[in-house]
């Protein structure tokens, strides 16, 4: 297993170097959670609701820019990318999962049950043939405080959050190509 190695000397000759050794694990953490600092101390300029931007970083990866937030995309090894962060494919099927998560959050709040071990797993095929696509779709939610009672219920409400619903009832798109940045 490979460390992470973070370095906060502010020039090669502190003589007081303070360095921290983390796994992957422990620095995506500590990466999360400076963002989430960040954009509470300065949340920037707010993006106006319905935007997205995406822009070139390197090779096969993009920032995506959402309301001041900012993710990255990635291709696998296998595919030409670095793997740097999760594919597009994979952004779309954790949106899915995400949205149930929610869903189902707010399905226990209302009813008084406890969030606790609450978790949602998403698991996907892609499609053989052309198009490409995902071909399937699995999702279990894991939800301990659940009710006896309220199995039904939850699975009601999960199955109609919003990106599910835009699967079910495909929004109009619109390509166009503009040289100018025209948008």
């Amino acid at each position: 297993m490979g460390r992470v190695v973070l370095d906060t000397s502010f020039s090669s000759h502190d003589a007081e170097e303070l360095w921290a050794s983390l796994t992957t694990e422990e620095a995506r953490r500590l990466a999360g959670l400076l963002l989430y600092q960040a954009a509470a101390v300065d949340p920037g300029a707010p993006e106006a609701p319905g935007v997205v931007e995406v822009l070139p970083v390197a090779g096969d990866a993009y920032a995506i820019r959402i309301r001041g937030h900012e993710l990255t995309v990635d291709q696998p090894l296998t595919d030409g990318g670095k793997d740097t962060a999760p594919t597009p494919v994979e952004l779309f099927v954790a949106a899915v999962a995400s949205c149930a998560a929610h869903y189902a959050g707010r399905f226990l709040d209302r009813h008084g049950a406890g969030r606790a071990g609450l978790r949602v797993r998403a698991q996907f095929r892609m499609a053989a043939d052309r198009p490409a696509r995902v071909a399937s779709l699995s999702l279990t939610v894991v939800a301990p405080q659940l009710p006896t009672e309220r199995p039904a219920a939850l699975r009601a409400v999960v199955s109609h959050c919003t990106v599910t619903n835009s699967m079910a009832s495909p929004p109009e798109m619109e390509l166009r190509v503009s040289r100018d940045g025209g948008v």
